[in-house]
């Protein structure tokens, strides 16, 4: 072998080498099996929401019938009317986004930084208060409706919004959450080297933490959203005079012949915007969770 030939033998022995793509590999496709097992998988879930607006839009007659009907008929936006009649459901709508984006902001903020203080922080009694934190977790909610009430109570704050808000500004599960995200995603020589720098607390929450945790926290906000839209029975309890949607969709036609059919289009009212919400953010739930997941 010559000396002008080493160099070209050289380049070419250095050269990377495609790998194979088997089985199994970063870069496959998902086969038809996936594809097929998703589809019903998706549909099995939009099965209720899709029944429901089929239903909302047939008379009663129809779904007591021994063939309940399979598509959308003419009479859904009538009775989407009657439910706006018989329950001011456009007020509801506003009262629940209220709530569910305070609640979503409060929960955020707050357990995020619970959360970062567990995880990063060491402080006398740490273990304990988070052990504390999630023994809270195994207490059903419906234990505390009645002390919750008479503590709104004694503050004023019964039918008014602000008692929906307060109970749930801040959860057990958020400060969870946050505490095993930030555990993983925050190194603790980038928390050490701001106390080096000497950044204050604070601005170490806003300029390192808070960009760091913005995955878990699009992920809590999204749950937190939800479940706040969702809720009925702390909301029936508290604010019966000013219902949130989920109470006001309840009281439409609570007789003894319910129209099935004027309810369910109101419940379709009532779900469209966190279907718009979950359509628009739902991407951020799986890049949340799966943040971190791979380790460089």
């Amino acid at each position: 072998m010559t000396t002008i030939d080493a160099p070209r033998e050289a380049a070419v022995s250095a050269a990377p080498v495609p790998a194979k793509r088997g089985r199994g590999h970063a870069g496959e496709r998902a086969g038809v099996g996936t594809y097929i097992v998703l589809t019903l998988t998706a549909a099995l879930f939009l099965f209720p929401f899709y029944f429901s607006l089929v239903a909302g839009s047939h008379p009663p007659a129809d779904l007591y019938d021994g063939s309940p009907p399979l598509l959308p008929g003419p009479g859904l936006f009538k009775n989407m009317g009657l439910a706006l009649a018989q329950a001011d459901l456009f007020q509801a709508l506003g009262r629940s986004l209220v709530v569910a984006v305070v609640v979503t902001v409060a929960t955020v903020f707050f357990c995020t930084m619970a959360g970062f203080a567990f995880a990063k922080l060491k402080f006398r009694g740490r273990n304990a208060l988070f052990g504390i934190t999630l023994a809270t977790l195994t207490i059903p909610p419906t234990l505390g409706i009645v002390p919750l009430y008479v503590v709104m109570s004694k503050l004023g704050l019964v039918n008014n919004l602000a008692s929906v808000i307060l109970p749930a500004a801040v959860t057990a599960f958020g400060v969870f959450f946050m505490r095993q995200f930030l555990t993983q995603a925050l190194p603790d020589e980038l928390v050490e080297a701001a106390k080096v720098d000497g950044a204050s607390l604070t601005r170490t929450l806003f300029e390192i933490v808070f960009p760091i945790a913005r995955p878990g926290m699009a992920v809590l906000g999204i749950l937190s959203f939800m479940a706040s839209w969702n809720d009925f029975l702390w909301p029936f309890i508290v604010v019966r005079n000013t219902p949130t949607i989920q109470v006001a969709v309840a009281s439409i036609q609570a007789g003894y012949t319910p129209d099935i059919s004027v309810i369910l289009a109101g419940t379709v009212i009532a779900t469209v915007p966190l279907v718009i919400v979950t359509a628009i953010f739902g991407k951020q739930i799986v890049n949340g969770i799966t943040a971190g997941a791979v380790k460089g």
